[in-house]
């Protein structure tokens, strides 16, 4: 009660001061918090500050080849709340920006094939399959590289689908309804023009099964089937670093430089998700839609 009526006491006794006494603070140094009557402030929050802060490899817009210094997060979101179990420390490592859009061409006007050259084929520390470093006229660009590409090779890309299937070589990208049935492919895009989204994983590869009057069905490497349209890009081949799943690590320390942390080791009971089991495949996964046949009356 009395530290109360002191505190009201101090307030009444600012607010009847003159305000020609007050020591002048110049605009550069003041507080960030809102003063009315010099007797109640509240504190500006600075969550919003803190939520705009992105990373620069995250929210860059112009394309670049250069590598960009991706930060860690340690799992934790933007209150340094645990979200993700299982990452942890690990080397550092620099984002390198992929194109998974194939078909893009250098000049709008002339949507004609084109051909690019590999200059370099490298290891990318964010993917478990290698990159190569593709140039064409007066561009250069990062895209996936398949098993048999190397540097000096000459890779095609064409949106055009010809009457006969053509005869692509490893690394060339074409619609899938210009390649031949039974062609292994990676880099599949779901919607035409929208990039590669399927079968980017090191050493996978689909296989394209059937065309149905305009659309392709294309067999992933899970086994399941997939519906697609037949504009749709692919490239040709399988996804380079083959023997990824086969590597041995060795010691638990790599596994740390990989950036995964282990479990805390208390051991727990397998629970019903636990063991094989067969399933049958799923339904084909269709991204076309189909006219529906008129119904009979």
């Amino acid at each position: 009660m009395a530290v109360s009526n002191l505190i009201r006491n101090f307030g009444s006794l600012l607010l009847s001061s003159s305000p020609h006494h007050l020591p002048q603070i110049p605009a550069s140094f003041r507080p960030l918090f809102l003063v009315s009557q010099l007797g109640a402030s509240r504190e500006i929050s600075t969550s919003t500050l803190v939520l705009t802060r992105d990373p620069l490899w995250k929210c860059r817009t112009k394309y670049t080849i250069k590598p960009i210094p991706k930060p860690k997060s340690g799992g934790r979101d933007h209150t340094g709340r645990i979200r993700v179990d299982g990452i942890g420390g690990g080397n550092k490592q620099c984002y390198r920006m992929i194109d998974f859009q194939r078909l893009r061409y250098p000049d709008a006007a002339d949507p004609s094939p084109f051909e690019e050259k590999v200059l370099l084929v490298r290891y990318d520390p964010c993917r478990s399959g290698h990159i190569a470093l593709v140039g064409g006229g007066k561009r250069k660009r990062w895209i996936i590289a398949t098993e048999n590409m190397v540097a000096g090779d000459i890779i095609k890309t064409s949106g055009k689908i010809e009457r006969m299937a053509v005869s692509a070589n490893d690394g060339d990208a074409y619609p899938v309804g210009a390649l031949p049935l039974g062609t292994l492919i990676n880099n599949l895009e779901s919607h035409p023009g929208k990039g590669a989204q399927y079968i980017r994983a090191a050493g996978t590869c689909g296989v394209l099964l059937r065309k149905i009057s305009g659309t392709a069905i294309i067999q992933l490497p899970s086994k399941r089937q997939i519906q697609v349209l037949e504009t749709c890009m692919a490239t040709v081949g399988r996804v380079s670093n083959v023997e990824h799943n086969q590597r041995n690590l060795g010691k638990a320390g790599r596994n740390r430089w990989l950036g995964k942390r282990p479990d805390s080791g208390l051991w727990q009971r397998k629970g019903g998700w636990a063991g094989r089991k067969i399933r049958p495949l799923p339904a084909i996964k269709s991204y076309v839609n189909l006219p529906m046949p008129a119904s009979q009356g």
